[in-house]
């Protein structure tokens, strides 16, 4: 074997295409969107199923997509892929809205997401930086209304506690969205005091500002860690990361919190199943076990999500 050649590649060519079957994907960018999509949501569903996924979670950050995600899943059980969906607490669901939070749940929706492109993170990440070009649509929108969690004072806002409250009751998963890691403290910290058991970060070092000593004490608050597989995969647009960055990251999260979404769909990029099979090789690469990767593609985001393991 060449000293340049993972053993895995050599003795167990097979293993990252037996990771494939039975993932589970949190974070897939499929359309119809107003940003470029090269797939639309039934296209995701086939190609999750083409390649073994058992469960594809749909997010647009303008709309909720859990009434398509019921109707394919009633219409297309016949793949074996079971879409998930939530509801973005953005501009167009009307920010922090208790009212959108009740009727996704009450359609179907797994998981809350705090502001994302509305966040004024988001949006002061935006005017720092002339490259920052996310979201980018197709047509011109409105300029978004930045919107936090907290008041002057760095306490939460009265509107936050009963969607905390409907969370729990429900129990739904509470994703922080693109909030600064400083909203996410005091956020986490009520959600847990009133009974929300499902956390989760995303892409905590990408806009969030989160450090690997922040990725730590969320992991002992018992909050999921997920990964953009669109920021290490290959060829992808927003690869801004190398494989030792991961290595570092899954270390400071732990195998057992860690779960890597694709962050995939988007016209240009690579697709969802490729950026998928590319981020699970870049893991058995870096000397993860198979059991280490599928607790990170797998188990990890069925456990957060309630689902069968």
């Amino acid at each position: 074997m060449s000293e340049f050649t993972p053993a895995w590649r050599e003795r167990d060519p097979g293993m990252s295409q037996r990771l494939m079957k039975g993932a589970i994907d949190l974070h897939c960018h499929s359309g119809p969107s107003v940003m470029p999509r090269y797939c639309d949501h039934h296209e995701a569903m086939h190609e999750a199923s083409e390649a073994g996924l058992r469960a594809l979670l749909i997010k647009d950050h303008y709309y909720s997509a859990t009434p398509v995600t019921e109707m394919l899943n009633k219409h297309y059980g016949h793949l074996n892929v079971e879409l998930l969906s939530g509801v973005p607490l953005n501009n167009q669901s009307g920010g922090l809205n208790l009212y959108a939070v009740e009727h996704g749940i009450a359609l179907g929706a797994r998981l809350i997401w705090m502001p994302t492109f509305s966040s004024a993170n988001h949006i002061a990440h935006h005017k720092a930086d002339a490259n920052f070009k996310f979201p980018k649509s197709d047509k011109r929108m409105m300029a978004p209304a930045p919107l936090t969690v907290l008041d002057a004072d760095g306490k939460l806002l009265p509107e936050v506690l009963p969607i905390l409250d409907m969370i729990a009751e429900n129990d739904v998963v509470l994703s922080s969205g693109h909030l600064h890691i400083s909203e996410i403290w005091p956020l986490f910290e009520e959600a847990r005091k009133r009974g929300v058991k499902r956390l989760l970060t995303n892409h905590p070092t990408y806009i969030v500002d989160a450090n690997l000593d922040d990725i730590r004490r969320l992991v002992g608050m018992g909050v999921y860690i997920e990964h953009s597989m669109c920021m290490f995969a290959e060829n992808s647009k927003f690869k801004f990361y190398d494989p030792e960055t991961l290595r570092g990251l899954i270390e400071a999260g732990t195998v057992e919190r860690t779960i890597l979404g694709s962050d995939l769909g988007q016209a240009g990029n690579p697709k969802i199943a490729d950026g998928f099979r590319n981020v699970i090789e870049i893991c058995l690469d870096l000397g993860y076990s198979e059991d280490d990767v599928r607790k990170m593609t797998s188990t990890n985001a069925a456990q957060l999500m309630g689902l069968a393991l």
